[in-house]
């Protein structure tokens, strides 16, 4: 069974609120930098704010490489 597709509304919904604890990546399956997000807020909020960027511009990929749903 394939893995269905995140959407691009919950995971920006998800960072705009819990993106200093990295709850956006644990959510597209990067646990490795969401635990990094969690320890460092976000990385000092500078990775935040490009992963805000990356989400809303659609350049943010999932886990596998894949680009996130539609809104």
């Amino acid at each position: 069974m394939a893995e269905q597709e995140k959407k691009r509304l919950i995971v920006f919904l998800l960072c705009f609120f819990l993106g200093g604890l990295g709850v956006h990546r644990f959510y597209v399956g990067k646990i490795g930098t969401g635990i990094v997000w969690l320890l460092t807020g976000g990385v000092f909020g500078i990775g935040w704010l490009v992963d805000v960027i990356m989400i809303l511009t659609g350049s943010f990929k999932d886990k596998q490489g894949n680009t996130l749903g539609e809104w």
